[in-house]
């Protein structure tokens, strides 16, 4: 972070409660997969772990086009505190439930509403981020918070699989990820608190750049500003084909994610060993963490010295590449194949989120970040509900990969006219690449 000068401790406060509490993810999202997916008297197919993805992305899809709506109108820091303190106790009620070792309605409304709190904090970061940073520096401060985070879901991830086996000497397994989750209850707390760091208003919006919302109710201001940030991308082409193609990697990934739980819960190992398929799956997410770290530090170089657009084409090719490993592959070869898809994918990532954050005005840049999560949870279904279609329980599919490896290079094809090297003036809204 020696790069952030005058803004470095701004920074740094900030990037303490983005990591805390994408940690603290990892660990809810490992204590949530061992008792939906990874219990021994349940079965994993492609139709239950494409459910389990729409849980978890329902919220973000619903609530995506009122998110820049709150994030433009009201202080980003006091959204950030609010919605980490209600998930926090909402996460009480998650490990509560859970103590019952049922999956059901109940379950599913109080996880629901952890999800969406979340959404809410990661697109207030991502809108303050450009606000305590030197704005020439988007795509390292990018490749900093959102890889740290990356990383940190991984690692909370590691010490929930760590946690639940030390817990299970003790408790019942339903005990184990209901403690689990009371754990990231603690943490997202701590992550509230640590917010109340920044000042009130230090992530905007400013009062000069406040949208009022008149006499219209959050609904209709949710959409009209939805039409608003589709309307303000027309005359950012180059941010919109960037946010396509992120959208298009992550739907991807969805779906090799869902083929890697089900080889991992019933081909690798024995059905009837759920632990051993999820150690193994722990095994892929600590690689693909692994290759996420990698993709990143390549990131700000390779953007300015080939352009943004250019990089994300050749990126978008590089994760295509090892894509049919899935089709064959042993465990040790889909772990290279999660280090190259994850590593490559970051890096399209951090470098459309730079892309975005330096070519919108801040009194925009909430919407247009709804836009964003709109379309990037919109592919992630559709790959979760295309890997159910089509993958067989063994996970075993010759036509999944094919259609990723296909996917990743048409938009790569489509972003070929946008190569432009790119200057430190890379924050201008002129700028194309």
């Amino acid at each position: 972070m020696a790069f952030v000068t005058t803004n470095g401790e701004r920074f740094r406060r900030l990037l303490a409660v983005r990591w805390i509490s994408q940690g603290m993810d990892g660990l809810y999202q490992t204590a949530l997969a061992s008792f939906v997916l990874f219990s021994p008297e349940k079965q994993a197919t492609a139709g239950s772990a494409a459910t389990a993805f729409a849980i978890m992305l329902l919220p973000y899809s619903f609530l995506g086009p009122f998110v820049g709506t709150i994030l433009d109108r009201f202080s980003r820091r006091q959204i950030i505190f609010f919605a980490n303190t209600l998930r926090a106790i909402d996460l009480l009620l998650v490990a509560l439930v859970t103590t019952r070792g049922k999956s059901d309605l109940l379950l599913v409304v109080v996880v629901l509403f952890s999800f969406g709190a979340n959404r809410l904090i990661l697109a207030g970061l991502s809108a303050g981020l450009p606000r305590v940073i030197d704005r020439t520096k988007l795509i390292e401060s990018n490749a900093i918070a959102v890889t740290g985070g990356s990383i940190a879901i991984v690692l909370g991830g590691g010490l929930g699989y760590g946690l639940r086996a030390f817990l299970e000497r003790f408790e019942s397994l339903t005990w184990a990820d209901s403690i689990l989750v009371a754990v990231a209850a603690l943490g997202y707390l701590i992550s509230a608190l640590l917010s109340l760091r920044l000042k009130r208003n230090e992530l905007g919006p400013t009062e000069h750049e406040l949208v009022q919302a008149k006499s219209v109710g959050v609904v209709v201001a949710g959409i009209m500003d939805l039409k608003l940030g589709l309307a303000h991308l027309r005359l950012h082409r180059d941010a919109a084909l960037g946010m396509i193609a992120v959208a298009i990697q992550r739907g991807g990934i969805t779906a090799l994610v869902v083929t890697c739980l089900l080889l991992e819960r019933n081909t690798f190992h024995d059905p009837n060993n759920p632990d051993a398929g999820l150690a193994g799956l722990v095994q892929l997410v600590t690689a693909s963490g692994v290759g996420v770290f990698c993709g990143a530090v390549i990131a700000p170089w390779a953007a300015r010295r080939l352009g943004r657009h250019r990089w994300i084409r050749i990126a978008l090719v590089l994760s295509a590449a090892l894509v049919p490993v899935f089709i064959w592959g042993s465990h040790i070869m889909l772990a290279i194949a999660a280090f190259s898809v994850a590593g490559f994918g970051q890096s399209v990532k951090v470098t459309c989120d730079a892309l975005v954050q330096g070519s919108i005005a801040d009194e925009f840049r909430g919407r247009v970040f709804s836009v964003y999560d709109v379309l990037v949870n919109a592919a992630i279904v559709s790959g979760a509900g295309l890997a159910a279609l089509i993958v067989p329980k063994s996970g075993r599919s010759v036509l999944l990969p094919l259609l990723v490896v296909f996917a990743y290079l048409l938009i790569a094809f489509l972003l070929k006219g946008f190569s432009k090297p790119i200057t430190d003036s890379v924050d201008s809204p002129s700028t194309i690449s």
